[in-house]
């Protein structure tokens, strides 16, 4: 049996912008981050979307928003809606 780890306990949680929220309970979150590339060793902007439990139906497009991994709940949704950062304008 694997014993648990600090690291392994802690559950991944991501900042991103909401880019689409036409389904039922669930959003699709972008999240950019920026890696430096191993030749040329400039930053690189990446994108990456994960779709995200969203209770309450309560996000719409633009908003700021933060989630936290759980269980899968479909064979996409693996995130949920922690809290929303900040509403679209």
């Amino acid at each position: 049996m694997r014993k648990m780890t600090e690291r392994s306990k802690r559950k991944k949680d991501f900042v991103g912008l909401v880019v689409s929220n036409k389904m039922e309970k669930s959003i699709v979150v972008s999240v950019e981050r920026q890696i430096r590339h191993p030749l040329y060793k400039k930053y690189v902007k990446r994108t990456s979307k994960f779709m995200a439990h969203d209770e309450q139906n309560s996000c719409s497009v633009g908003d700021t928003v933060r989630i936290m991994e759980m269980r899968p709940l479909s064979r996409k949704k693996r995130w949920r809606l922690v809290e929303i950062l900040e509403k679209a304008k």
